[in-house]
């Protein structure tokens, strides 16, 4: 248990400088490392992808905690739209999680390869968002939430490539989606969190250290070293190519993906 441990720990640093830099959520790179990991450990196949995805929104709560509170203090977090936003998130993701914990492991691995792939054209792509569209009422909004919560909390990830996107093209200015955005990953988090533990709670075969399907011991790790390595990919972010970087980083999304996909077919 204290080498998985010091394992993502280690692995926490390069996350944390992915987030950072790119301003992309954990949850990209954090579900495939877990699931690579935890299947050295020989847990059972329908258990991987669940643990992986779980212990994933779980580091989530204390990144979106510490993002929130730094744009709340350069005042770009629009409240309003949080709120409207999160209350259709808080229902989105109690069904997107008894979805996953319904389907097969092999299913939501797929599903999570797929977004892959999708995050991967985007970033190679690198096209600059037009707003296009009129702003979103509250009741739009809300449904919004609903589909992002539901997606992300089948994925493991923050919803931040979906929330920047949708607010960007409905006249939100980018300072101020980014910013919503870290603020909704919290309910994103919290509740999908508390999901996976409640639902996991009585299965057999996890590993020790397990509360339902969050692995404790790859949670701290990853908390720890990752909240040192984001403000330092943040800082890179100023002085570095990061549209290059963003083409290098898709090609290894891409390679990611297609070792998830080889996975699911051999």
């Amino acid at each position: 248990m204290f080498e998985m441990f010091l394992i993502c720990l280690a692995f926490g640093c390069f996350s944390g400088l992915i987030a950072g830099l790119f301003g992309i959520g954990g949850g990209l790179v954090l579900v495939p490392f877990f699931l690579f990991l935890l299947e050295s450990r020989n847990i059972a196949n329908e258990l991987l992808m669940l643990m992986a995805v779980a212990t994933s929104l779980a580091t989530m709560i204390i990144t979106s905690i510490a993002a929130t509170l730094m744009q709340h203090r350069l005042g770009a977090v629009i409240w309003k739209t949080v709120f409207n936003l999160s209350y259709g998130m808080f229902w989105g993701v109690i069904a997107g999680t008894l979805l996953a914990d319904s389907i097969s492991s092999d299913t939501l691995r797929l599903i999570f390869a797929l977004y892959m792939l999708y995050v991967a054209i985007e970033m190679a792509v690198s096209s600059k968002i037009v707003a296009k569209l009129r702003q979103l009422s509250a009741l739009a909004t809300a449904i919004a939430g609903t589909v992002i919560g539901f997606v992300s909390a089948v994925l493991g990830i923050g919803g931040g490539t979906l929330t920047v996107p949708l607010l960007a093209r409905h006249q939100v200015p980018m300072r101020n989606a980014v910013a919503i955005s870290s603020a909704c990953g919290l309910p994103i988090a919290v509740v999908g969190t508390l999901s996976y533990a409640l639902l996991g709670w009585q299965k057999t075969g996890l590993p020790e250290g397990s509360v339902g399907y969050i692995y404790v011991p790859a949670f701290l790790g990853i908390v720890i070293s990752s909240m040192l390595t984001a403000p330092l990919g943040a800082k890179l972010a100023n002085k570095l190519p990061t549209q290059q970087l963003k083409r290098y980083f898709s090609i290894l999304l891409f390679v990611v993906a297609a070792k998830l996909l080889w996975a699911i077919l051999k």
